[in-house]
């Protein structure tokens, strides 16, 4: 019979146990969160003060940027804090709660990259229409579909996981609190809610990735038809960086969660959670912006006009 108490807490596993090695993990994640927290608090910013941004397309953009800033602060700061006070523990309403937010975060997110692709197949196929087809109203509410979504698919997958049974062994062979890790520790042989939940998710997974496809299928078809190679390479710059990060985002995400839970492989499970928790949030800020010149623009007005300020303010008050 397996010994049931009832759970207080868990134990999240660290990188390593050997202390110099936990702290250049800490150092690592430290810069990665950095480095992600300041591009896509910079897009957002940029988005939302220039005007000549303020499109669907930059609509969407700033909404993922928020959403990536959301999703990497659900884990890594957390972490880095467990590798720094050598302690691993999280309370049990933690768990919860870390849980509830990721899975609302990257659902949403892969709601939006979904949304994202239609928007460009508007954009490149039917150019003409495009104003009347992605109006704001229309923007706003795939938007709060992605929210609203995402916040069904957490409330889902925490209730789900977290009314198993847990046996004594609290530690969690994650670096965050995730639902196949979890699954490893229940004592709980059917998880009956939990697979029908998975199911839903893959379902909808699957049918995002139709919609996609669909979507890219036309866009390919009608930019090998331009007739220049700066518009099929303008084109492709904006289609194919969305497309890659979307597939690494999605087909990790599918492994992690349909691989079984009794085959445990501590390195692939860490490989793959960073794959689709830490790698697109830092990734989608570069991706989005150093390729592209209204973003550039935008950076270059900023800029300027804060070094034109402190020129004034210097002159009018010696």
């Amino acid at each position: 019979m397996a010994n049931i108490t009832v759970v207080t807490g868990f134990l999240l596993m660290g990188f390593s146990n050997i202390w110099e090695l936990q702290v250049l993990h800490a150092i690592l994640f430290l810069l990665i969160y950095l480095v992600a927290l300041m591009g896509n608090i910079l897009i957002f910013i940029l988005i939302s003060l220039e005007g000549k941004l303020h499109t669907p397309m930059y609509f969407f953009l700033k909404n993922l940027s928020f959403l990536d800033l959301c999703l990497i602060s659900i884990t890594v700061p957390k972490s880095i804090a467990n590798s720094l006070s050598r302690s691993c523990s999280i309370s049990f309403l933690g768990c919860v709660s870390q849980l509830f937010l990721m899975m609302l975060f990257a659902a949403s997110e892969l709601f939006l990259l979904t949304a994202m692709s239609y928007d460009r197949y508007v954009a490149i196929c039917q150019p003409l229409q495009y104003e009347v087809i992605m109006t704001r109203r229309t923007c706003v509410k795939m938007a709060a579909a992605s929210w609203l979504s995402g916040g069904l698919f957490g409330g889902l997958y925490s209730a789900s996981i977290f009314t198993l049974p847990f046996c004594d062994s609290k530690e969690i062979h994650q670096f965050f609190c995730d639902v196949p890790s979890l699954l490893r520790i229940s004592c709980s042989e059917t998880h009956l809610a939990i697979d029908v939940t998975m199911a839903f998710g893959l379902g909808l997974g699957i049918l995002c990735f139709i919609s996609i496809a669909v979507s890219y299928g036309p866009i390919f078809s009608t930019v090998l038809k331009i007739p220049t190679t700066e518009g099929k390479s303008k084109a492709f710059s904006t289609c194919l960086p969305h497309l890659i990060v979307l597939m690494v985002f999605i087909t990790t995400g599918v492994i992690a969660y349909l691989k079984p839970p009794e085959e445990s492989d501590s390195v692939l499970d860490l490989s793959l959670s960073l794959f689709y928790t830490v790698v697109p949030p830092t990734l989608n800020p570069v991706i989005y912006s150093l390729r592209n010149k209204d973003i550039k623009n935008a950076l270059m007005k900023l800029i300027a006009w804060k070094y034109f300020s402190k020129e004034l303010i210097a002159k009018c008050f010696p």
